[in-house]
């Protein structure tokens, strides 16, 4: 009885007007209500610009996919609500500055994205974190009520051999590879030199005569930060390895300039902008000491001889890797490599598409017979630096439509996947029938996904 008044008063005071009046212009307009949950015009616009931002499909009409997408997610909020669905707000603020990073990075700065979004930083920064918030409460129910999917083996074939041909995705061309890395000397005359230039910056900085900014933009090596004049976004201690977090989070002052930190990456110093309880938001400035052609040559000399001595048969591939290498994640795995890229349906398995390696290695592996071993090569590694490689090809799956010998664990998923879907389409059809929904004539013209909205 309670919902049915709160309905009644929230049509009364704002449905007969269909609009949001401020000093009698209309600045908003109520297109849909779901339950006692309005959705605005504001508000499909900008999920619109999100989804035409991070690049999502939109399914038809924008104005007739988005309202509803946007009831189906109220009605997994207003199930979040009753379910008791608990989420990490430090997650939701690691995710939301993510996002945000993004757009200045897709857009080219932070005054453009504000025009982009026609609000301020502070605004689309809240907005964004609601936004993420409640994609992890969603998330949480469907979870809750559809995470647990198991399907027999049999199932699972009869899904596939119930594929439309033209449904049966095309698996590109999969490769495994091991790898020997030789780490090339950096001479102290180098990193002293590097170390210099940041001594310099930091002057320059303290005396007033440069911002940190500028510098940064100009020659920080971290192209990802220097666009936006080193600025890294709110983050915690775990978004950066050790070194840097120590000294970062040691920061009080944002008018000070951090000493020289040295990490994995390269030299930094670094700046606090600000501090928001156990997140923060720095600047930076990395460069990289760069390697001498005389001491790459060296590091291809010594991989050479390792590749001789293989030929000969002086010890295995899989042995040079465990005591040789100098890569560290694949040395104590007889230099396997494994898929770390979680979009991936190879994540965590050794194996690759070509676009999933590193573009260096791809490049060489192309054209490779499987057991064959690569020239020594120059690559850039996962930190941007540059060590001598050697790679084995040890597997080829060529490109081919998925079948359930090769690629059972993506058959598997999308099954799961399809009977997951299937259960949320049958419980949204039990939530709209059950549900008040009114919709404003002009935006009922549409073929919607799910039947039940007009009532």
């Amino acid at each position: 009885m309670k919902q049915r008044i709160k309905i009644f008063f929230l049509f009364i005071t704002l449905l007969n007007t269909q609009h949001i009046i401020s000093q009698n212009n209309i600045i908003d307009e109520i297109v849909w209500v779901v339950g006692d949950e309005a959705i605005l015009k504001s508000e499909v616009e900008e999920y619109r610009k999100e989804m035409l931002m991070q690049n999502q499909r939109i399914e038809g009409d924008p104005y007739c996919f988005i309202p509803e997408q946007l009831a189906v997610n109220k009605l997994f909020l207003d199930q979040a609500k009753l379910d008791s669905i608990k989420i990490e707000e430090g997650e939701v603020n690691r995710i939301a500055e993510l996002y945000i990073n993004e757009y200045i990075a897709n857009i080219g700065s932070a005054e453009k994205v504000e025009e982009y979004f026609q609000k301020d930083m502070s605004s689309l920064r809240e907005d964004t974190r609601r936004m993420v918030r409640e994609g992890q409460l969603i998330q949480g129910v469907q979870q809750k009520r559809f995470g647990e999917i198991t399907l027999t083996p049999s199932e699972i074939r009869k899904y596939y051999n119930k594929l439309p041909q033209d449904s049966v995705p095309f698996i590109p061309t999969t490769v495994e590879v091991q790898i020997i890395t030789a780490n090339p000397i950096i001479p102290l005359s180098e990193i002293d030199a590097v170390k210099a230039r940041l001594r310099d910056f930091t002057e320059q900085i303290s005396s007033g005569k440069a911002s940190f900014s500028t510098l940064a933009l100009l020659y920080s090596e971290d192209p990802a930060s220097a666009v936006r004049g080193g600025e890294l976004g709110f983050s915690d201690r775990t978004s950066f390895v050790p070194e840097f977090a120590n000294v970062a989070f040691a920061l009080n002052d944002p008018n000070k300039v951090s000493n020289i930190v040295e990490t994995e990456y390269g030299f930094h110093i670094i700046q606090l902008i600000e501090r928001r309880g156990d997140r923060a938001n720095f600047r930076h400035i990395l460069l990289k000491p760069k390697v001498p052609k005389e001491e790459l040559d060296k590091a291809l000399a010594q991989l050479d001889s390792v590749k001789t001595a293989i030929e000969e048969k002086k010890f295995t591939f899989e042995e040079a890797a465990t005591f040789l290498s100098a890569d560290k994640d694949t040395r104590n795995n007889k230099g396997i490599m494994v898929n770390s890229n979680r979009q991936s349906s190879y994540y965590g398995t050794p194996r690759f598409q070509l676009n999933e390696l590193n573009q260096d290695i791809a490049n060489v592996i192309g054209n490779m017979k499987v057991g064959e071993i690569s020239e020594p090569f120059i690559m850039l590694d996962k930190n941007g630096k540059q060590v001598a490689a050697m790679v084995k090809l040890t597997n080829r799956i060529e490109g081919h439509k998925a079948n359930l010998n090769n690629d059972y664990q993506i058959i598997k998923t999308m099954a799961e996947n399809a009977r997951r879907q299937e259960m949320i389409d049958q419980w949204l059809r039990e939530k709209i029938k059950n549900t008040y929904v009114r919709i404003d004539p002009a935006w009922k013209n549409c073929d919607f996904k799910y039947p039940g909205w007009i009532k």
